[in-house]
């Protein structure tokens, strides 16, 4: 369908034009803006690698390795043609090698990724991804097996378009097939974005039954997971089991308590999870002045305890929600700063 420029007159077409044309290069064009801007093209996936190539005997490399927060891997190539090439050959071959992805694989990925493209945000990739991952486990995440493609091009044929049809209807795998088409319009280049499968009108639908699979599987899945809760002693008492977070929580906040300074604690505790702001904001200015000081936890304030913050006659401490397997050695650490004669301990509790 062409574009067109409305006049008071008549309707007046825009043509089209191709990326060739336009001078416009696959990687150092089309690659290097999207990855930028990934909403563009598919929404809601972090971007954590380019030219991913860590699989034994890889010869080529994945345009944009990303992950959804349902924990899925999306596999994400780009052709500037107008037939696409042999996109979905090529995704498939990839879907597959990084099917067997875990978090660890994916966070070392994310922190190469970050020193190319962001240095400064390099020492939190695994914090960044644990957040990005709170809503299926954090740290404990495991990746799905069930990977996303999304191919992107100028066009795609019939082959192509065939193929992913079939793959998609009789064996629920879910590819996304993005077309983009240039126009040029005086100085300027547009870029038109279409979602040609599957069809826009049928995409929640297809999102629904796709999610109930995924959440059946996830649930099988998670049986292996690590959900132990822990009960902590302090001299108020012993807690009930706790989930990681809020046994983490009762126990630096009874050390605290107890007579623990903050920086003693922040030395056993990781450097990204246990933050201070200066000061002492009161509750209503705590999250202005946590983001001011701390600007990557813009939007992302549910992920730590703002609500429970020790305070200090110049510092208020803030403790993260995200914790994942180093949460036992943290607990280890935490009660070896409790004052001579006080009780404090912690106790793995059996699980369900």
């Amino acid at each position: 369908m062409p574009l067109f420029e409305l006049t008071a007159e008549k309707l007046e077409a825009v043509p089209s034009s191709t990326f060739a044309a336009e001078q416009v290069l696959e990687r150092a064009d089309l690659q290097r803006l999207l990855r930028a801007q990934i909403n563009a093209v598919v929404e809601d996936v972090l971007i954590v690698s380019e030219e991913f190539a860590e699989f034994a005997g890889a010869r080529r490399r994945i345009d944009l390795l990303g992950v959804d927060r349902d924990g899925k891997p999306v596999v994400i190539e780009l052709k500037r043609t107008t037939d696409g090439g042999h996109l979905e050959l090529q995704a498939l071959r990839y879907a597959a090698m990084v099917s067997a992805l875990t978090f660890d694989d994916v966070s070392e990925a994310f922190e190469r990724y970050l020193l190319q493209v962001d240095p400064e945000a390099a020492d939190g990739a695994r914090h960044q991804l644990a957040s990005w991952l709170d809503d299926v486990g954090g740290e404990d995440a495991v990746l799905s097996r069930e990977v996303r493609l999304v191919l992107v091009s100028g066009g795609f044929d019939r082959e192509i378009t065939t193929t992913v049809l079939w793959l998609n209807e009789v064996y629920g795998l879910d590819i996304q097939c993005i077309r983009l088409t240039p126009y040029k319009v005086g100085e300027r280049l547009l870029l038109d974005v279409q979602q040609v499968i599957p069809l826009p009108e049928a995409t929640d639908l297809t999102i629904q039954l796709r999610r109930r699979e995924s959440h059946a599987r996830a649930a099988r899945e998670s049986e292996g997971r690590d959900w132990t809760p822990y009960a902590i002693t302090t001299p108020a008492g012993t807690t009930e089991p706790l989930r990681k977070r809020q046994a983490v929580l009762a126990l630096v906040t009874g050390l605290h308590v107890a007579g623990v300074p903050a920086s003693r604690l922040a030395e056993a505790l990781p450097k990204t999870r246990f933050v201070s702001v200066p000061g002492t904001p009161d509750a209503d200015d705590l999250p202005d002045a946590f983001v001011a000081a701390h600007p990557k936890a813009k939007g992302n304030l549910h992920r730590w305890f703002v609500d429970a913050p020790l305070r200090e006659p110049d510092r208020t401490w803030l403790l993260t929600k995200m914790w994942g397997r180093n949460t036992e050695p943290v607990l280890a650490k935490l009660v070896e700063l409790a004052p001579e004669g006080m009780a404090f301990g912690y106790e793995a509790q059996p699980q369900g």
